[in-house]
């Protein structure tokens, strides 16, 4: 049974309430992949690279997730828009980590 399916049963899932779920997941993946890479580096410095890095594993996870919907678990269904929120999700993160690391930058300047 997909999520989807029981949107109509209960009052606590509503119509694209999988889709905030992928997105929400995937944000906090970022987030803890940033987390990681700061406490690595013991630095906050920024590089373009990282988040090619970070975005490219999400892709990879998020894309990897819908194949195996698609081929194996066939029960369950691959939609490119759960992708296309997986990477928002992602994106929101990255968006996050600039818009803070501009911010920290800033006050060191001051």
């Amino acid at each position: 049974m997909h999520i989807s399916d029981s949107v109509g049963k209960s009052g606590f899932f509503f119509e694209g309430f999988d889709k905030m779920t992928h997105m929400g997941f995937f944000f906090v993946l970022s987030v803890l992949l940033f987390f990681g890479k700061i406490k690595y580096q013991h630095t906050y410095a920024f590089r373009t690279f990282t988040i090619f890095k970070i975005l490219l594993i999400n892709a990879i996870i998020g894309g990897g997730i819908e194949l195996l919907q698609w081929k194996v678990f066939t029960y369950r269904s691959a939609e490119w828009w759960d992708f296309g929120c997986d990477m928002l999700g992602a994106s929101m993160a990255v968006f996050s980590y600039v818009l803070l690391h501009k911010l920290n930058f800033n006050e060191k300047e001051s």
